[in-house]
């Protein structure tokens, strides 16, 4: 049995997105810490009535406060020391720079990295001169937390290339490219397809997301076929490139959109959709492309790193170009014309999922890669 500490930038994707690994994790017979800025009481409860031990650290997700970083990595390695983790796991920037190094501060041996996506700071040829700052610093930060890392997970080829033509991986690290973060097909089952064409996106409501090219798209062929339908879900951000509350209502007060807010459960928002969109810029493997996947639904995403491994072009979905509202609209035009294909897309999408994306399977590895398979 081993003692497994997980450093989230989030409590709550310790069940939405690493629920199925913490699982596993337990059912193999090990204890399970988890760190994270804190959350309200009852997420804290789920997390204890789970098997999880849970302990609140500062950390601000969006901020560039060198004095909150350090109290954040000094909060990280007082933890291990507590804890004594004979394994650490981080995912998403802030938990993989500074938990690694506190851990190694600490003297934890066993540090595994999750990439999960690069996001703002590696999107820095569509920013300015500020973003490519953050992209400098943050190819520093990276090199720091991997030193010496036992192994680095990727969702997907071309951030692994990337990390590793810039020099940030270590020689001796293991390197393991995994199919996201899998997907429950059992929990996110096929389901029927809508009648009227009907098209879906759900993200954090930032740039970077392809938001506003999704509007920019639904607006242009609303006019044209205005019984088709566009939605979209997700919250609001504090990231730099977030859509303003603001710029949102306008969306919603032009009709172009349906907003439906922020859902616990998107299950019931996919069965309503007969497209899946994603127009971003890039992702580690977009977890909300797997779970329309699973739910048999035709997929339109950009040819861009994370999205394009989601679809055979053709086959499951459309890849368009990053930021190019013509195509999008388009491909979402070509479907709405096309309703067969649709239904054969929606086919395919349901057999990749359950054949590539399974969360066991990939989970499968994880473990078997740390050593913590039963």
């Amino acid at each position: 049995m081993a003692k497994v500490l997980i450093i989230a930038g989030l409590a709550e994707s310790l069940l939405n997105f690493r629920g199925p690994l913490v699982d596993a994790m337990l059912q193999a017979g090990h204890q399970v810490f988890a760190c994270a800025p804190d959350c309200d009481a009852d997420f804290k409860d789920r997390l204890q009535a789970l098997g999880i031990q849970f302990y609140p650290i500062p950390m601000s997700r969006a901020g560039l406060n060198p004095l909150e970083d350090l109290a954040t990595i000094n909060a990280i390695r007082q933890l291990c020391q507590l804890v004594s983790p004979d394994l650490v796991l981080a995912y998403t920037i802030k938990p993989v720079v500074y938990g690694l190094l506190a851990a190694r501060l600490a003297g934890v041996k066993q540090r595994f990295a999750l990439i999960t996506g690069l996001g703002y700071a590696f999107t820095a040829e569509q920013g300015g001169i500020a973003r490519k700052l953050i992209n400098r610093v943050a190819q520093g930060l990276y090199q720091i937390g991997l030193q010496g890392a036992a192994g680095v997970f990727f969702q997907n080829p071309d951030d692994r290339a990337l990390f590793q033509s810039l020099g940030l991986l270590p020689k001796k690290t293991q390197v393991t490219l995994v199919n996201g973060s899998g997907v429950d097909t059992a929990h996110f089952a096929s389901s029927s397809l809508p009648e009227t064409p009907s098209f879906l996106l759900i993200a954090r409501l930032l740039a970077d997301k392809g938001v506003r090219e999704y509007v920019a798209a639904a607006t242009r062929v609303k006019a044209q076929y205005p019984l088709a339908r566009f939605q979209l879900v997700g919250p609001l951000d504090p990231n730099p490139s977030a859509i303003s509350q603001r710029e949102l209502d306008g969306w919603i007060q032009s009709g172009a959109i349906e907003y439906l807010g922020v859902l616990q459960d998107v299950r019931p928002a996919i069965a309503a959709a007969s497209v899946y969109v994603l127009p971003s810029y890039r992702e580690g493997t977009p977890r909300s492309v797997l779970e329309a996947m699973s739910q048999g639904r035709a997929i339109i995403t950009t040819d861009a790193p994370g999205c394009r491994e989601t679809v055979e072009q053709g086959i499951n979905g459309i890849l368009v170009p990053v930021r190019d509202v013509d195509a999008l609209a388009n491909a979402m035009i070509s479907l709405i014309e096309n309703p067969a294909q649709i239904v054969a897309m929606a086919k395919s999408s349901r057999l990749i999922a359950v054949e590539k994306y399974d969360v066991h399977k990939v989970n499968a590895v994880m473990l078997g890669v740390m050593d913590l398979a039963k």
